[in-house]
């Protein structure tokens, strides 16, 4: 991830220089369109600047409604320029400020000089970032795909792709229609970019949350209504609320809405589209660690433990990732003749009546797993402890062993983060699990890996704030 940190700084930075250099070469001339009257355009009317001597105007003429006047900056300050007619009557006005490096700044549009290019090299800047981080996404190995850049990789790839494409059509629309579609409409469509991205989603965000409260409604039946038996439910219902707070607070109030308003829901929207972004992240991560299958090449894998029955029985969980485990080994064996070891890790729970590893060892005999092949980690009480324990019966007996866990589907990922985290370099195996779990239990991991990043997650809330405020500044100035 520094690697694409540093590519993006860089970009930046090239961007920044290209923007300085088309400004060196095309002059800091800025070109403003001000509407008049029909009758005094059918009569002629010209630009004049006023006695402060901070900018002089190089051309005027008349295009259809609109005088298009070009003027060039002497010096800082404020200042103005008259459209009169030919009897010197006024016909309209524009005030201006000479800023640093001879920027010319349109108090009424919102324009600057050179904003054309600006906006051009944002957007291009915004299809760049999401091209560097798709292109990390799939250059990581997979000992390294398990971690939070992932998820942020995939999410902010797509957020910057959504970015880009807004900036590219206002960029568009404003080069091609200066007059019609000044840039105070560019910074308005800009600072509503997350409602209208709300808007775009909102088909796939109440698919998402019928879907999760379908497989919850499911769930309940099979397991009871346990509170964590409802996540699916509860994320839908944020999910609806938060499209419904956006409607209202974007349609219902709309302009009357006071600056403070208007501050709080361009920051709301635009925190709830990254964090839908990030969602997707996830569920994309997710999804392809389940379904990813290691090299015929293991020396080890582990049988990450979870709860059995009072009997000493596999639960169908539990039996899902021993089965995956075993079935891996066989075909492994028979492709290449490698015989990987199993390591059982889990270990008792309070209710239970012996360690997990104890049980599952017990099934892998009676599924004619010779003893040679088995190991048990029977001390873990954590994911994180399970990968720890284990890399050290591994490391005991074979340091730089090539190592596979083997768990459930919407597990496979966040195991990985554990795995990394223990210092155990491993490839996840995914057993499939019921329909109606799936979702839940994936959420429950989504909202595990969140946590681990509150600090990063209230940084950027504190930017987006602060940008909003700017933005603000600018409409409303």
């Amino acid at each position: 991830m520094k690697k694409a940190v540093r590519q993006i700084v860089i970009l930046a930075l090239l961007l920044l220089l290209i923007c300085v250099l088309h400004r060196a070469i095309s002059g800091h001339r800025y070109t403003m369109f001000v509407q008049v009257p029909e009758d005094a355009a059918a009569r002629g009317v010209y630009a004049v600047a006023d006695r402060t001597q901070r900018l002089e105007v190089a051309q005027s003429e008349i295009r259809g409604e609109y005088a298009r006047v070009e003027v060039d900056p002497k010096r800082r300050g404020e200042a103005t320029v008259r459209i009169v007619n030919a009897s010197g009557a006024l016909v309209a006005g524009e005030r201006f400020r000479v800023g640093r490096f001879m920027t010319v700044y349109d108090t009424r549009t919102g324009g600057f000089t050179d904003d054309s290019a600006v906006m051009l090299a944002f957007t291009l800047f915004c299809f760049s970032v999401a091209y560097i981080m798709l292109r990390y996404y799939f250059s990581l190995k997979w000992t390294e795909y398990y971690a939070y850049n992932s998820i942020y990789a995939a999410g902010f790839s797509i957020f910057a792709l959504l970015t880009g494409a807004l900036m590219a059509y206002v960029s568009v629309r404003h080069m091609l229609f200066p007059a019609d579609y000044p840039m105070l409409n560019a910074y308005r469509e800009i600072s509503r970019a997350g409602y209208q991205f709300m808007v775009a989603t909102q088909p796939m965000m109440f698919a998402f949350a019928a879907a999760m409260a379908v497989s919850n409604a499911a769930l309940i039946i099979h397991e009871g209504p346990a509170l964590k038996n409802m996540l699916g439910i509860l994320v839908g219902v944020i999910l609806v609320s938060g499209e419904a707070l956006a409607w209202f607070l974007f349609r219902r109030i709309g302009g009357r809405a006071s600056r403070g308003v208007e501050v709080f829901r361009e920051v709301y929207a635009t925190v709830f589209i990254y964090f839908e972004c990030m969602l997707a992240g996830a569920a994309i991560c997710g999804i392809r660690s389940a379904k990813h299958l290691p090299d015929y090449d293991r020396d080890y894998i582990i049988v990450l433990g979870c709860r059995f029955r009072r009997d000493g029985t596999l639960s169908p969980l539990l039996r899902g990732r021993v089965d995956g485990a075993i079935a891996f080994k066989t075909a492994q064996q028979a492709a290449t003749g490698k015989r990987a070891v199993l390591i059982a890790s889990g270990g008792q729970g309070r209710d239970e009546t012996m360690p997990e590893a104890e049980a599952m060892k017990r099934y892998m005999l009676s599924a004619g797993v010779p003893e040679g092949d088995i190991r048990a980690e029977d001390r873990s009480v954590n994911t994180y402890q399970n990968m720890a324990f284990s890399k050290a019966i591994i490391d005991a007996e074979k340091p730089g062993a090539a190592v596979s866990y083997a768990t459930t589907n919407y597990h496979v990922f966040r195991s990985g983060v554990w795995a990394a985290q223990a210092g155990l370099s491993a490839e996840g195996i995914g057993s499939p699990t019921k329909w109606w779990y799936w979702p839940n239990a994936f959420m429950r991991e989504c909202a595990g890996l969140m946590k681990n990043r509150w600090r990063q997650e209230l940084l950027l809330l504190l930017t987006l704030t602060a940008f909003f405020l700017m933005l603000s500044g600018v409409l409303s100035g």
